[in-house]
């Protein structure tokens, strides 16, 4: 079993920066595969961002030039920086992990295990 914990959501203004984190803990060794997702109300959750054990990226043209994914696995958590940010990214995100290799990394059902999410607000 994984457990994942987001961090770092909150309000700012447009223009503005927020780092998300995701802390891994349980059998985090298991994992090959993790990854950002996003859902705003009344939307389906989108995939953002995901990363491979091994450092592969793959980052959704939405956000791409304005969302860096990252990690460390030696804390076992998983980063999410957000840069220039709009409007439109208000929503809750959430980080997902799976123990295999997805064929299509930014899909909701790739990942077996979920984060409760954290908020982003981004006002005009």
């Amino acid at each position: 079993q994984v457990q994942l914990v987001e961090s770092g959501g909150g309000s700012v203004q447009s223009g503005g920066s927020l780092r998300l984190s995701c802390a891994a803990s349980g059998y985090t060794s298991s994992i090959a595969y993790m990854a950002w997702f996003r859902q705003a109300p009344g939307k389906e959750r989108e995939g953002v961002a995901a990363i491979s054990r091994g450092g592969a990226l793959i980052v959704a043209d939405s956000v791409k030039g304005r969302f860096t994914i990252s990690q460390d696995n030696a804390k076992n958590t998983m980063y999410l920086q957000m840069n220039s940010l709009e409007p439109e990214d208000t929503a809750t995100y959430y980080c997902a992990a799976d123990t295999a290799i997805p064929i299509f990394p930014l899909r909701v059902g790739a990942y077996d295990y979920w984060g409760q999410g954290t908020q982003v607000t981004v006002s005009s």
